[in-house]
């Protein structure tokens, strides 16, 4: 009777915290030699709605969506646990419905509904691909998905599957930008990847607009609010500042890139506390050193 009120997917040995994690064992690559150690073992991916659409603008592009997975399978297979928190612009825009004279609260929670459909579409890709994936909402709908519970979904990326984080915070007047700091912070990730769409890092201007905008490969918390930079909203960026927790913003359309970010490679741009960014500078080059080393030995 108890199994039958279980989300679809879920068995009560999910959450049997009786049992150890399995080890991490050393992974090898198809050439049979040792992979990579990455340089954060456990990491929030935010992908935005608009992400998935590709070049349509709107709706699920298929091809995008598997490229997705694909990175995403490589990053678990050097052992990194990985959460995703997915946005909804591709299908709704609360936003926008409110400024049209919408009630600003049901637009809201129509765009959560539409990254619940996005993170189905993202958890087939995975499972297709033989990673084992959950979806935790944070509106309940057992039917599809498990209700977002924080010790249940560190469990799960524990035991090495992917955890999809959808319907934002479950409340109105949040993005899931502000979403994503909140579970990066809530289970402990070790740093938020903000996945964009045609854009590799952070300008100093519009890199469309203007040729010669320059990236920054480094930049504190307190110069992208004072230059009014938009890495993400202001509420995300500041729940970030306060709990220090490092920020990178990269362009996921390049192929590997999740992977490379994961692993510690110079990729994007990397958003710190002033405090760290010397430290964070100097550890960015040694370990691009050190995988620079290790390709010379795999040759």
């Amino acid at each position: 009777m108890i199994n039958s009120l279980l989300p679809d997917g879920f068995d009560e040995a999910d959450d049997d915290d009786s049992k150890a994690a399995a080890p991490v064992e050393p992974r090898s690559g198809a050439d049979g030699l040792p992979l990579p150690e990455p340089r954060f073992r456990r990491v929030l991916l935010k992908l935005s709605g608009e992400a998935l659409a590709g070049e349509a603008k709107s709706g699920i592009d298929p091809a995008v969506v598997r490229s997705i997975a694909d990175q995403m399978k490589e990053v678990v297979a050097h052992g990194v646990e990985v959460a995703v928190v997915v946005g909804g612009g591709n299908i709704w825009r609360g936003i926008a419905a409110s400024a049209q004279g919408m009630d600003r609260a049901t637009a809201d929670y129509m765009g959560m509904l539409a990254t619940v459909l996005n993170a189905l579409a993202l958890q087939d890709a995975l499972e297709k691909r033989g990673v084992h994936t959950r979806v935790q909402s944070a509106i309940e709908m057992h039917e599809v998905a498990e209700p977002y519970i924080r010790r249940r979904a560190m469990r799960h990326m524990e035991k090495g599957r992917v955890v999809i984080l959808a319907a934002g915070t479950g409340n109105p007047y949040f993005s899931t930008d502000s979403a994503a700091a909140l579970r990066a912070l809530e289970l402990g990730a070790e740093v938020l990847l903000m996945a964009k769409n045609r854009v590799d890092g952070v300008y100093d201007s519009d890199p469309f607009l203007n040729p010669n905008a320059t990236k920054f490969d480094l930049l504190t918390y307190r110069q992208a609010i004072e230059m009014d930079l938009r890495v993400m909203d202001t509420t995300a960026m500041a729940l970030c500042m306060e709990n220090r927790l490092p920020i990178i913003v990269f362009n996921f359309q390049e192929v590997g890139n999740i992977q490379r970010v994961a692993l510690g490679e110079k990729v994007g741009t990397m958003v710190v506390t002033d405090k760290t960014a010397a430290a964070a500078e100097a550890q960015l080059s040694a370990r691009e050193a050190e995988l620079t080393a290790l390709r010379g030995t795999r040759k």
